[in-house]
């Protein structure tokens, strides 16, 4: 989530009849009722919108040239292909039982107001409204039970966790893009290990980020509430789907970013053929 929570309401019929064939239908209706959908389909605009904000605010490239990235970037995630690992991850790891559990938590009232509270703040044109409350809402909230509160969302829901495994992976696929530009080579093996030897400092700037996020997202929602859904999410059922969540986005995200470059490369050739 962007980079907020991304685990949605699930709505499975027939949870009680078993064998792999039920469970597998049972995925697709779960992604198909859920919001989830909702989120991964804003990503390939979100990917893409956060590539050229970032490339055109430190000024690494011309504005042209961070548009082209962008939509690069935007055409190489397909929406339908990050759902399929997410229904077979979920086959896969799900029990009939958890699914349940976590169909009966966003049932309730409160599980429903937080899935519109998330859907809403996940939207790219959202995010300067993000930015631009972030320090009212930081001093706000700074020594309050929401601010308190934080340490336990962020471990429960892996957000600062799973932003930075993706800003890592962002940076070597960008870092192949700005090199195919240029027509040299990054040893992306030797550059991601060097970006992992800067995680704390990732998760400092990140974390922060996220902090931002959770603020704005969840402002509308109560203490009470709040811990509701924490209590969900530090259930068994709830951290087994947000971890099949979250690990199944990573997965379909960064295969296409280490790519990049390549396909970079192609759409600049192509560009330069038909303009002669």
């Amino acid at each position: 989530m962007r980079l907020n929570s991304l685990v949605k309401p699930l709505l499975v019929t027939g949870l009680l009849i078993s064998g792999w064939a039920q469970a597998a239908l049972d995925a697709g209706k779960v992604l198909e009722a859920s919001p989830i959908d909702d989120i991964v389909a804003q990503y390939p605009a979100m990917m893409s919108q956060g590539i050229r904000d970032g490339l055109k605010r430190n000024g690494q490239v011309p504005p042209m040239v961070a548009d082209t990235i962008g939509y690069v970037v935007s055409n190489s995630f397909r929406a339908e292909d990050i759902e399929r690992n997410i229904v077979s991850n979920l086959e896969a790891s799900m029990t009939s039982k958890q699914l349940a559990e976590v169909h009966d938590w966003y049932q309730t009232p409160v599980a429903e107001k937080i899935a519109r509270a998330e859907i809403a703040a996940s939207a790219p044109a959202v995010w300067s409204e993000v930015r631009r409350r972030a320090p009212e809402l930081n001093k706000t909230h700074k020594g309050t039970d929401r601010e308190a509160l934080f340490a336990r969302f962020d471990r429960a829901s892996r957000a600062t966790e799973s932003a930075v495994d993706t800003a890592i992976a962002l940076q070597v696929g960008l870092s192949s893009a700005m090199a195919a530009l240029s027509g040299n080579s990054v040893n992306s093996e030797v550059l991601y290990q060097r970006l992992e030897a800067q995680r704390p400092a990732l998760n400092g700037v990140v974390g922060q980020q996220v902090y931002d996020s959770y603020l704005f997202t969840y402002q509308d929602v109560s203490a009470q509430e709040m811990g509701l859904y924490l209590g969900f999410l530090e259930s068994e059922a709830g951290r087994k789907f947000t971890e099949v969540v979250t690990e199944s986005i990573q997965q379909a995200v960064t295969g296409p970013i280490e790519n990049i470059g390549s396909q970079l490369a192609r759409f600049m050739a192509l560009g330069g053929n038909s303009s002669q």
